[in-house]
Order: structure tokens, then sequence, then C-alpha cells
């Protein structure tokens, strides 16, 4: 590369490659390395193994290739084949874009000695939120990648179409910001470009505000037109109980139909998706949670047609709440729901994104047929790290029954790292007297951060929701509230001697009031110590007072209720996790001690195990055993999970989910074979189970297993060049 104005320019290939995995052709020779520093343990230090990575592209690929040498053969560890596999205790290199130099949004491809692709959307600036991760991991695009080992180290080649990069051409020159990451879990290091410290924490690697800004010259990239039908069959097997409740009946289906999906490059920067009788059958099954909190629960999105630059949709209202929530669509009460067809747009022009979604679902039990609209914009202003912002959503059913939301928000950089997002919403629906000059249907969020990690931050924070606020394709996880949630940190990066990365304290709490009457409903006061080692260990310590005010009966299950009161009480939490550069390691959690008029002990266990380079098995163990002997109630609640993986090659695997669940008395399975020679297409296999595990505690007496299914889907997907 050279300087272009005081950016790197990307050079171009003069001469063609062979796609092998090791970048030691001509055709490389004349691009300048990236130059890396150490990124972790400690930054700024000289890189302790020499990395030679360059960049270039033709008229359809931009090329990556890298030379990652090692003084001593023991030091690679090559673990994970399978698609967007991504640990830890594997090396690997990772290649991030922010295409639009939004400051903001940038999407990641990496690699490691085995070749696996694995690629993911970032947003928000990278900056971890109420502990929530800003990477999307379920996020796929087409793209190559072939790699290989030796006693001298590991190589790679990456080949990204163009297509695949969604950005803007003005004036025939594309900037865009690029960052380049090596990962060497022997050493438990982090080598970077550009150079970046970690004050910003665990996912300082990854914030697109420090990218480094390069130059592409005349990308002409074609607009591919890529047709994906799929053909899916299906076996399923059912119990259910009849209309007069006294015993469950049988009943079998067997299905096979077509659909279709489209994606259409209109121009770099411009995507329609376009979606018939659209399916999600190889989605991963949900993992289960007990909930014994007054919140409601939260579950990612994990299908393929939402997630392109899914960030523009995003609409926080605090949390995890949220104007705009796909889950809504295609989903009712954990049952899918047929989605007929409908249409996905982003765009970026300028300054300007771009967001439209719409969406018809068919009827289902007493939910009627449905259309879903999403309109999304946002504008960079003030500076290039801000933006203003506007957003309309529809739910319109044929039986006339309607909700609308829509609002106006904006993220400001102030100064520094200090950040004021605003938002501003409003939902009008059939059952509500929808007065747009009222408080009752709005949500306003107000908060200002300070997002660097290093030293002093702060978040202060004011959400209110009223009585009539209904988001109908949105999430909350409380209703009608006003609430405010403070944190005061101090993190301290330490020394090169230390064995500690960093440590820091941190003062968090909430409070809510209900609406109407604003009398108290949560109070939360929650000091933490949190700490991460050079060699990867991580954990937290903390009391946590709480003050809960129940205006009605609080259920957690149908034997043991919380009454009406007001109750406060004293707990801790801990959180311990070995080293993730292990081949194996364990995440701890306990949360032990007052809970309303009783106790709690809710102590979990999360081990994972890389057996080599193609197996791994991980568990998951939760018990929460509540008590409350004034009462003479009590509830022991287990959830128990084991995942295996069996990597045959990169492309093709063999994975099991099967969890057990005290509170339903259920163990779900959840086993997928996967055949993916390359982007877009796919074979899947996948076979679901709900088995019963207590028949005789309900009269009639449950059958064994409520449903089972078998499906198999293939989709080919047809790229056509204009």
């Amino acid at each position: 590369m050279s300087q272009d104005q005081g950016r790197w320019e990307v050079g171009k290939m003069e001469q063609a490659i062979v796609f092998d995995g090791k970048p030691d052709e001509a055709a490389w020779k004349h691009l300048e390395p990236f130059p890396m520093i150490s990124h972790m343990p400690v930054f700024g230090n000289p890189p302790s193994e020499k990395s030679v990575i360059r960049m270039g592209y033709d008229d359809q690929f931009v090329y990556v290739g890298g030379l990652l040498y090692v003084s001593d053969p023991s030091f690679i560890q090559a673990v994970g084949k399978k698609r967007d596999m991504e640990t830890m205790s594997s090396d690997f290199f990772m290649l991030s874009f922010d295409t639009y130099v939004d400051k903001e949004n940038s999407l990641l491809f990496a690699t490691n000695p085995l070749g696996l692709r694995w690629d993911a959307a970032v947003s928000k600036d990278g900056t971890i939120s109420m502990e929530q991760m800003p990477v999307n991991m379920d996020w796929n695009t087409f793209w190559e990648v072939k790699a290989s080992y030796d006693d001298q180290g590991w190589y790679f080649e990456m080949q990204i179409p163009i297509s695949s990069l969604r950005f803007q051409d003005i004036d025939g020159q594309t900037i865009m910001g690029v960052s380049v990451f090596r990962w060497i879990p022997a050493k438990n290091e982090g080598d970077i470009f550009p150079a970046t410290s970690n004050e910003w924490g665990p996912t300082s690697h990854l914030k697109p505000s420090k990218y480094e800004e390069v130059v592409f010259k005349e990308l002409s990239p074609k607009k591919p037109l890529y047709i994906t039908p799929y053909l899916l069959t299906a076996y399923e097997q059912q119990n259910e109980i009849n209309d007069a409740e006294t015993a469950y009946e049988y009943s079998q289906d067997f299905k096979f139909e077509p659909g279709l999906d489209i994606k259409y490059g209109i121009n770099p920067n411009t995507v329609l998706d376009l979606t018939v009788n659209t399916d999600f059958a190889q989605v991963e099954a949900d993992d289960q949670q007990f909930n014994t909190t007054r919140f409601s629960l939260f579950f990612e999105e994990k299908r393929k047609f939402f997630l392109e630059r899914s960030s523009i949709f995003d609409f926080s209202l605090g949390g995890q709440n949220n104007l705009f929530y796909s889950r809504r669509i295609g989903l009712y009460e954990g049952n899918p729901v047929r989605i007929w067809g409908g249409a996905r747009l982003n765009s970026r022009i300028r300054d300007w994104d771009l967001g439209l979604l719409n969406l018809q679902t068919a009827s289902f039990e007493d939910l009627p047929s449905e259309n879903f609209g999403t309109f999304r914009v946002k504008k960079r202003a003030f500076n290039e790290y801000s933006y203003l912002g506007g957003m309309l959503t529809t739910r319109l059913g044929v039986d006339g029954t309607y909700n609308i939301g829509y609002g106006l928000d904006g993220v400001i950089r102030v100064f520094g790292d200090d950040y004021l997002t605003i938002r501003l919403a409003q939902t009008l629906h059939d059952n509500a007297e929808n007065n747009p000059l009222s408080m009752d249907p709005t949500s306003i969020t107000l908060n200002w951060e300070r997002r660097k990690r290093e030293g002093l931050s702060y978040s202060a924070g004011l959400s209110y929701s009223g009585t009539d606020f209904d988001p109908g394709i949105g999430f909350e996880m409380i209703d009608d509230f006003i609430a405010s949630a403070p944190s005061l940190q101090y993190t301290w990066i330490s020394p090169e001697e230390s064995w500690l990365q960093s440590h820091n304290i941190r003062l968090f709490n909430y409070v809510f009031y209900r609406i109407p009457d604003y009398t108290l409903m949560i109070y939360m006061l929650n000091p933490t110590w949190s700490f991460s080692s050079k060699n990867s260990w991580m954990g937290s310590i903390g009391p946590v007072f709480r003050i809960d005010q129940l205006e009605e009966d609080f259920e957690l299950t149908d034997s043991v209720t919380v009454p009406v009161g007001k109750y406060e009480y004293l707990s801790g939490k801990l959180m311990l996790q070995t080293p993730g550069t292990s081949s194996f390691y364990t995440i701890f959690m306990f949360e032990g001690g007052g809970y309303f008029d009783g106790y709690k002990l809710s102590p979990s266990v999360q081990p994972k195990w890389n057996i080599g380079a193609s197996v791994e098995l991980g568990g998951l163990y939760q018990l929460d055993l509540i008590r409350f002997p004034d009462r003479g109630q009590a509830l022991n609640n287990h959830i128990a999970g084991l995942r295996a993986l069996y990597m045959f090659s990169t492309k093709l695997s063999l994975s099991a989910f099967v969890q057990y669940n005290s509170a339903i008395n259920k163990v779900l399975s959840n086993v997928r074979f996967r055949y993916n020679p390359k982007e877009g297409t796919d074979l899947f296999v996948v076979f679901n189970e709900g088995r019963n595990t207590w028949l005789d505690r309900e009269v009639p007496n449950l059958p064994e297993y409520d449903s089972r299914n078998i499906t198999i889907k293939f989709t080919y997907t047809f790229e056509i060049q204009r």
C-alpha cells in the first residue's frame, strides 16, 4: 500500500494468484505489509512473532494474504472447522471492514490454520452495553478462504467478492475503514493494525471508530443477482389434548414444499432481498431459561433473512427494549408462523442509511394473517461519529387490528468518548385512545455515557414507557415504567510485569417506578469488582441490594407464588472463567442470598472441551434453589444441557444439543447435520423432539413426547452477474 493524502492506498493485483492458501506468488510481493503492533496483553510492544499480512484487489475480489510465522511449532493451536465456529483456544486471523466509514458498524472475516470461515457484523462501535456483546455472529455472506500450516507457521488467502461488500464510490474513489488482528493463544497475545490500545475493554480491537481509513481506486463490482430456491420435506408427529381435555390425540403430518429467496444488488450500496414461502428450519434451538425475575426473557435473532445490516433497524429504548424486534415476525408464543413472503431493502446514499422491510404472515390458531412493515432512516450529523434518525413500524391484521409505532432518535458524540443518546417513540393501536399529545402512548430514552474503559467511565440514563405504549413489532422487558440506571466505573490497565491485564470497580444501580402512580416497583444497587488476567482468567464479584414492591402476586410456578408486598433483601454475585485459550475451560457463576421473603441459591457451570481439531463438547448445568420458610413454599429448578459437535471438514458437520428443564419437565433435543460446500448451497437434516419426563403430573397423563419432527432442506444459489 502507499500513502494517498494521509490515507493508505490499497494496491491493485498486477498478476493472477494461485488460490491455494499460501500467498507466496509474485503478485503479492509489491503490496506493502501491514505494520503490526501488540494489542494485548500489553499494548505498544513489538509483536513476539512475525506476521506478513497484505491486501490487494482486482476487478472481482478483495484479496488478503497472511504469512503468520512462529518461532516454535508448538505455538500453533489449530482448533475448529465448523462454519462460524469462534474460539479463543485456536490461532486465528481477523479482517474488519467499516465499508461506509460510519465509525459505528463493520463486517468481520476470520479464519484459522484449518481454513474455517467465520464472519460476523459489529454494531455500536464495538461497545459492550448492559453486558451485551455488539457482535452478530449469525451474519453470513459470500467469500472463500484457504489455509495451511507447517512447522514454520500458518498461512492463508482470503478471497472476498467486491459484490459482498456494501460501499460508496465517490468520483472513482472508495474509502473504507480497515483493521487486521492476529490471535496467538499459546502466548495470550493479540497483534493488530492499526495501532489500537486495549483501553476500551475486551472488544477494543473491534471498534470501527479506530480503524485505519484506506483508499480503493476504481472499484468496479458487477451487480450480482443471487437466486436461492429451496426444497423442504418434513415429517412431524404430535400429541395434542382434545377439546374436552380428556385425552391426548396422536397426529402426524408430512409436507413437501418449495420456497425462494432472491438477493438483488441494485448497486454497490443498495441491496434488495425478496423471499417467498420463507422457512427457518435450519435455525438452532434457543437456550432454555428459567425466569426468576420480573422482566421478560430476550432471545437473539438467528434467522439469516433478518441479519444483513440489521444494525440499521436498531432503535434501542434502553437495555434490550427496542421499537423493532424481528422475532415478533414469524413466531408466536414460541411457535413458528408461516411467512408467505416479503421484501427487505437497505441502502447507503451519501450520509443517509435507509432500511425498508415488509412481510406477510399466515394465520395461526387465534392469530390472524398479518402484514409487518418497517421503515428506518439514519443520517450522519454534526460529526463523523454521530447520527440522527427516525423509524416507522406497522403491524396490520386482516381482521382490522393494527399497531403503528414511530419515533425519532439521535446518537451524538459530544466530545472525546462521551456520547449522548436521545430517543422519542410513540405507538397507536386498535385498543387505545391514541392521543399523540399524551404521554400514555409515549416512550422516552435519554442516556449519556463515556465509552472509554480506561480510567473513569460512566453512564446516566432515563427511560419512560407510558401505559399505552405497546410496540407491536418491538420488545419491552417490562411495561408502564419510568426508570433510571446510572453507573460509575474506574478501570486500571495493569503494567507489563503484573499478572492482571486490567481490573475495575463499578457501581451500578437501577430504579423503576410504576406508571401512572409513580410508586416504586424495583430498586437494585450492585457494586462489583471485575478483573481479567494476562493469561485469560476473568472474574467478578459483588453484593446486590434490592427492593421489590409487588402490587399483584408474582407467580414463579403454579405452586410457588410471592404475595403482594414490599421486600428488601441482600444477595451476592460471582463469576469466574478459566482461560479460554485452553482446550478445556469453564465458566462458573453463582448468585445467592435473600430473595423476596425467602432466599435463593443459583449456581451454574458451563464447561467446554475442544478435543483435537474436530470434536467439541460443551455442557450447562444451572440450579435455582428457592425457599420461603415462613410460608412453607420451596422450588428446585434444574436446567441441564449437553452440546456435541463433530466436524468432518470445513464443509461438513454434525451437532447435537440436548436440554432438560425441570420447570416444564421436558427434555428438548435438536440434532443438525449440515453440508455446506460453498456459501449459498446447504443441505440440512434437522431432528427436533420435546419429550415429557413426568407423565402423571397431570390428568390425563401426559404423552411421552409432545412433538417430534425430522426435516430435510436443500438450498442452492444461482449467481447471475450483470
